[in-house]
């Protein structure tokens, strides 16, 4: 199991919206596949998935999570 949790992806930033889930939950997803996309203080960045497996999502579109909460897991 791989936890998936809000990256940082500035020295600055302290947290991040979750703008949308490219992958359903509960589908399989390849490594490197983007699963989901974060807005930060400027950009909206597509995150790629760390391994294979089944996704399975915990966090709610269009919430705003400080960097290091778990978002999701890939099983």
């Amino acid at each position: 199991m791989i936890e998936l949790t809000m990256p940082r992806l500035s020295m600055s930033m302290t947290e991040g919206e979750l703008t949308e889930w490219l992958a359903p939950d509960g589908s399989e997803v390849a490594e490197g596949q983007a699963i989901y996309t974060i807005q930060s203080e400027k950009a909206v960045q597509e995150i790629p998935s760390p391994a294979g497996g089944i996704l399975r999502h915990f966090a709610e579109v269009g919430q705003i999570y400080e960097v290091g909460v778990k978002l999701g897991e890939i099983h």
